[in-house]
Parts: structure tokens; C-alpha cells; sequence
């Protein structure tokens, strides 16, 4: 897969339930790979993610134009109070992205705005520290923006809420995390900690 879209869903309150099977639904009659369908946690509520996988961006930009096309997109109309769709590109030395399994059921959905020219100091930066994060936990994805403002998404996956403090404190003070002159290249954060529906391939 090379290329990826983290759809934001904004929904009425406790549609999460109802709404998982219409786009797990509305997934199998695209194309692409469907991933993950999380609900939020903590940070903004009553949101679902949508993360899919594409062989390419004319596949991504199909799956796009028939979203917007849609009166029902995601499958999702009667629900739906707000919708973002922003298509990604993965680090090129990540792990292979994850097409299922139980790797939380905590997940970790971190964006940040890139400064100006950030993007390669980032990487180079990921790419040095990354082998030891990753004996610490499990990463579904790290991906720069392809289209919008600058920015890139890096979404982990954790046992449990402890389990995500007590690695990300274990990673701070062992200089192991953040990379080393990442936080320098940054602007703004959205954190997100979500949950897998029932129709998730990522539990």
C-alpha cells in the first residue's frame, strides 16, 4: 500500500455502534483496503476514524470523488455532522502497515503541523530512533500529508491506557522518544485516543 486516507467522521452523539457496520458496508463496494474504523476516546468526541489503504492515488482519488459525490458518504448521511478526508504517503522505511489483529485495543492517532521545510529533518530523525521505539510498542503507521498543509500522522497502538503512559515514560526518560530534534520541526498537535468498533480489522 502506498498510499493511505485517515477519514475523520463527526457524528451525533453515540452514533459509533450504528454507524461502523454502514461503513464497513460502504468500504467493500470501493476500492482500497479498509484498516481500521476507531471511535474516539479522548481528545474531540463522537468521532470515528476511517483509515484505508490504496495501491496508488488514482485509487485514493477514486474512493475520494465518490465520497463527495455520494448523498450518503461512509454510508453515513444520518449520522454524519462533519467529514475530513486527508490522504497520506508512508514513511519509506516504517514497517509493513498492519492489515488486522489485535494490537490494542488502545490506539494513539497523533498529527502534527509540519514548519516550513520540517518534513525531511523529520524523517531523517524517525528513521535513526525508530528501531528502538518499536521494541517498546506496536506502530500501525507513520505517513506525510499528500495534499492540505504540511503535516504527518504517526498512530501507535497500546495494551491499555497504562500501558501507553508507562512506555511513553519509560521512552522520555531513556532518550529513546521523541526523536531527537523532531519536536524542533513542529507547529501544532492534534492527539486523538480512539477505540476499535466491532467492525475493525485493527482490534
Amino acid at each position: 500500500m502506498q498510499r493511505f486516507e485517515l477519514a475523520f467522521l463527526s457524528t451525533t452523539i453515540g452514533a459509533a455502534p450504528k454507524a461502523a457496520p454502514a461503513i464497513e458496508a460502504w468500504a467493500k463496494e470501493g476500492k482500497g483496503r479498509l484498516l481500521a474504523v476507531w471511535s474516539s476516546e479522548v481528545g474531540l468526541l463522537n468521532q470515528i476514524l476511517v483509515l484505508r489503504g490504496f495501491a496508488d492515488d488514482a485509487e485514493m482519488a477514486a474512493e475520494r470523488t465518490r465520497a463527495l459525490r455520494s448523498s450518503s458518504p461512509f454510508g453515513c448521511a444520518e449520522w454524519l455532522t462533519g467529514l475530513s478526508m486527508d490522504g497520506y504517503a508512508p514513511f519509506p522505511f516504517i514497517p509493513p502497515v498492519p492489515e488486522g489483529g489485535e494490537l490494542g485495543p488502545v490506539y494513539e492517532v497523533r498529527s502534527y503541523i509540519l514548519k516550513t521545510g520540517g518534513l525531511v529533518p523529520t524523517m531523517a530523525a524517525w528513521q535513526e530512533q525508530l528501531p528502538a521505539r518499536l521494541k517498546l510498542s506496536s506502530l500501525v503507521v507513520a505517513m506525510h500529508a499528500v495534499d492540505g498543509p504540511p503535516r504527518f500522522t504517526h498512530i501507535w497502538a497500546y495494551k491499555s491506557m497504562n500501558d501507553r503512559l508507562a512506555i511513553r515514560a519509560d521512552a522520555i526518560a531513556r532518550g529513546i522518544w521523541p526523536p531527537k530534534g523532531g519536536p524542533d520541526c513542529l507547529a501544532e498537535m492534534r492527539n486523538t485516543i480512539c477505540l476499535p468498533t466491532a467492525v475493525s480489522p485493527l482490534k
